[in-house]
C-alpha cells in the first residue's frame, strides 16, 4: 500500500512546475517594405527602399518599432496611415520626425526612426482611441507607413528627395 506521503510529494512537485511557467502570450511581429512602385496615387520614379519592423507587446499596451531606409534623399517625415494597399488613407501615427528629431538632408541610409508607440501617439480618426483599435487594423491588414522626402526648393514633387506626399510606401503585414 502506497503511502500517502509518497504521492503527495511528486504531485506537489508537479504543481509547483506548472505554476512555476506562466502562460503568457508572444509579442507580435509586423513588417512592412517600402518602395517607391507602391506609393499612390502614381509610383515614384525613387530608388529607395526601406522598412518597418514593428512588435506589439504580449499585453498590447505598446508597440516597438524600427524604420530603416536605403538610398534615401531629404527625408522629412513618416506616418503610419489607415488604408488598404490600394487607397490613400488618414495619418494615425507620426513615426518621423519624433523625440526632437529633425529632417535630414541629403542622402541617407540607416534607421530612420525607432521608439514605442502606445495609445497616447494615435493621431486622426484614432486620437483618443486605445491602442488596440491600431492593432486590430494592423492585424486586419488596414494600415501602411509612408516616408515623405523634401528638398526645400519649389516646386514640390519633382522626383527623389523631394516627393513632399510620399516617396516610398509599404503595407504593414
Amino acid at each position: 500500500m502506497l503511502s500517502i506521503r509518497r504521492i503527495w510529494i511528486p504531485l506537489a512537485a508537479v504543481a509547483l512546475a506548472l505554476t512555476a511557467v506562466p502562460a503568457s502570450a508572444e509579442d507580435s511581429k509586423f513588417s512592412a517594405k517600402l518602395t517607391g512602385a507602391s506609393q499612390l496615387p502614381e509610383p515614384t520614379t525613387s530608388k529607395a527602399t526601406g522598412e518597418l519592423k514593428l512588435v506589439v507587446s504580449a499585453d498590447g499596451k505598446k508597440i516597438s518599432y524600427t524604420l530603416s531606409v536605403e538610398n534615401l534623399r531629404n527625408p522629412s517625415g513618416a506616418d503610419m496611415h489607415l488604408g488598404p494597399d490600394t487607397a490613400n488613407g488618414p495619418p494615425v501615427v507620426k513615426l518621423f520626425p519624433v523625440h526632437g528629431a529633425s529632417a535630414k538632408k541629403g542622402d541617407f541610409s540607416g534607421v530612420l526612426s525607432e521608439g514605442t508607440i502606445t495609445a497616447g501617439d494615435l493621431s486622426g480618426p484614432l486620437l483618443g482611441s486605445a491602442l488596440a483599435d491600431l492593432i486590430e487594423q494592423i492585424r486586419d491588414g488596414n494600415t501602411y507607413v509612408n516616408v515623405h522626402t523634401d528638398d526645400g526648393t519649389p516646386p514640390a514633387n519633382t522626383g527623389p528627395g523631394d516627393y513632399r506626399l510620399g516617396e516610398i510606401r509599404g503595407q504593414i503585414k
